[in-house]
């Protein structure tokens, strides 16, 4: 396996990180968190399009998202897509500003929060493990066509192995502070 065939796997294995960073990101915690509010779709100009293109969201107190629309037209849509997003807020709208205040998580809430995390995090699991299956299929297949040695396929693997279990161990590390995150009051 060529050094740019296990940069290719590490770009991948980075991309399941990546996803499983901005699924976390769309998870509430106690805390107001721009990133909350910023891929919520919109119906604007005849389409549905994330808040962010519409509107800055800023956290200018702990509990409260600010929401400030730029074209008045398309207040009441963001308005309404934030009261529709599943999160459970009730924006409160002053002109072309949206105040988003983020109620107190119950302790029910913060545990299906937690769930929800660990699935995320299984989620990212499966695909760096997915990519680590396509890494061994193709030094099995290169060892077969005698393109490597049987040395240099157990060597490989080990390193595709090593590669995996260090991002296995970040997405780990991104769950227990996403839940500490999520349970901290």
């Amino acid at each position: 396996m060529s050094n740019g065939d296990m940069t290719d796997l590490k770009r991948r294995m980075e991309g399941a990180l990546d996803a499983l960073s901005r699924e976390f990101n769309g998870l509430r915690t106690g805390r107001a968190s721009p990133s909350l509010l910023e891929d919520i779709q919109v119906d604007a100009y005849g389409s549905a399009v994330p808040i962010k293109q519409v509107a800055g969201v800023s956290a200018p107190e702990a509990r409260m998202l600010s929401v400030q629309v730029w074209d008045q037209s398309v207040v009441k849509a963001v308005e309404k897509a934030i009261m529709e997003s599943g999160l459970g807020l009730n924006p409160q709208t002053e002109g072309a500003v949206i105040r988003v205040p983020l109620p107190e998580l119950n302790e029910e809430r913060r545990a299906e929060m937690t769930k929800v995390a660990g699935k995320y995090a299984e989620q990212a699991k499966v695909a760096i493990r997915n990519v680590r299956r396509d890494g061994l299929e193709g030094l099995k297949k290169a060892e077969k066509d005698g393109d490597i040695s049987k040395d240099d396929l157990h060597r490989q693997s080990d390193e595709v192995q090593k590669l995996t279990d260090a991002h296995v161990k970040k997405v780990d590390d991104a769950l227990a502070l996403k839940e500490s995150d999520i349970m901290t009051v």
